[in-house]
Order: structure tokens, then sequence, then C-alpha cells
């Protein structure tokens, strides 16, 4: 069995197909999912998909960083911490972090949102689920202000160095989210993987996005995640069946799924 560890069965683009996704998901041997969190807007077609998969489909609960706008934010983050304190099953914080991709405007709601994301994780005992593009030394900064906290959790989509997993884990304890990129031609991460132990190695889609090879350019699923454990195989120099056992525990482990 494998699991993915980050989709969005309820992005507007997947949306209409996702009951039909969840079962192309365990025809190809995935056996559980699990759904990042975005925001309030889209928080409702998650929760109700899940709901319809009880110990297939799991959620996450948190605010993602390109939602944090100047309007908007302290309303969010009321109602990320408004449903932790409910009944609401979810397995990790998440997907929260910094995303400076798109300018710059809030770097500094952003930062809040992220250190207070963090606290309440720690509270909850929970893991975190973490967003970065073009923010790793705020990111840094704001781990060293927090080691207190003993973070754990995983580095979604993953495609930085070495160097850089080195560094996030002397503040926390993360591992890393391997998705599709991993198969794209020069994408590079190949040889920072060769590095990666294998006990930290998670496997993901981001469904509905960054479709692997050989389904680049398509509307990515949680079924097309063999491929991503077969690149990792290639890489690591073992079979997709030991790969499988391996980064399913891991999974199993860190989202006590």
């Amino acid at each position: 069995m494998l699991i993915d560890t980050h989709t969005h069965f309820y992005d507007k683009w997947l949306l209409p197909d996702a009951e039909e996704a969840v079962q192309h998901a365990l025809e190809a041997g995935v056996g559980k999912m699990i759904q990042a969190d975005v925001d309030s807007h889209e928080r409702p077609d998650m929760w109700a998909v899940g709901d319809r998969h009880p110990g297939i489909v799991f959620q996450m609960l948190g605010l993602y960083p390109g939602s944090v706008t100047a309007d908007n934010w302290r309303d969010e983050l009321d109602q990320v911490f408004s449903i932790a304190g409910t009944h609401r099953h979810f397995v990790a914080i998440g997907e929260i972090g910094l995303d400076y991709h798109e300018g710059l405007d809030f770097v500094g709601q952003q930062k809040e949102v992220l250190r207070q994301q963090l606290e309440l994780a720690a509270k909850l005992d929970l893991p975190v689920n973490i967003h970065l593009r073009d923010a790793w030394e705020d990111f840094f900064s704001i781990l060293s202000d927090c080691t207190h906290l003993h973070i754990r959790g995983n580095l979604h989509c993953f495609t930085a160095s070495y160097e850089i997993y080195e560094r996030a884990n002397r503040y926390g304890d993360f591992s890393l989210g391997i998705g599709g990129v991993v198969t794209f031609k020069n994408a590079g991460l190949a040889k920072t993987l060769e590095r990666i132990p294998l006990e930290k190695i998670l496997l993901e889609t981001d469904a509905p996005y960054l479709a692997p090879v050989p389904k680049r350019g398509q509307r990515n699923e949680s079924a097309y995640l063999p491929y991503i454990a077969a690149k990792v195989a290639e890489i690591k120099g073992l079979g997709p069946d030991e790969i499988a056992r391996i980064t399913t525990r891991n999974a199993e482990q860190l989202f006590s799924i």
C-alpha cells in the first residue's frame, strides 16, 4: 500500500470527479490519502470528501500562506483555532508556511500566521505540513525562535538542496514530501534524494497539480502516486515494494493514521 500525504480532492479542478479519483487511487494501490487544508472557502468541500471516505481520506487543518491577505487573515486564523477546539478529526496542521513567489505585500502577516499555527501544532501535539516558496531564510528564522516547541512534520513538495534539509532539522524533526517533480528530467532533485535517509521520505502528489511523468501537463490524481514511488525506487536502488513499505510506515508514524 502507498499513502498520498498531500492531495486536494476538493480543488475545483478535481472536485467534480473526486469520488472517481478516490476509487482510481484505491485501484492503483494508494490505500490512504491526506488532504491539505487551504482556507475557509474550500474547507467545507474538503470535510465532505473526507466524511464520505472514513479511514481512507484524512484531513489537515490550517491556513495556507497564499490565502493570507491584509483584510481577512485574522478571521481566517480565528476559524482555524475555533475548529481546532471542536470534535473534528485532523491529522496535521497544514498546509502552512510562507510563500513570497507572488510578491511581498503580506510578508508580516504570513510570518505571524505561521508562528501562531506552529504554536497550535505544538499545543495539540500534531505534526505540521510546511509549504515554502522563496522564503527559506525567514522560515529558518521563525524555526530558530520556535525550537522550544519541538516542531515535527514534513516539508511539502520538497525541491531544495540537502543543505536545506539539514538546516531544517537543526530546528525540528522534518521529513520530506516527494512529489511529481522528482520525475521531471532536469529537476535536479534526484541528486539530493540520493543523500536523504529513507526514513525521512514521504510520497505525495499535490493533486490536481504537478502530475508526474508520464502524466505531466495533465490533471494530477492520487492514482499517479506509483509513478513517483517507482522513480524514488530507481534513485535509491530498491524495489517499488520496499519503497512502498518504508514510506507507508513513515506516513503512518508521522500522521498517526
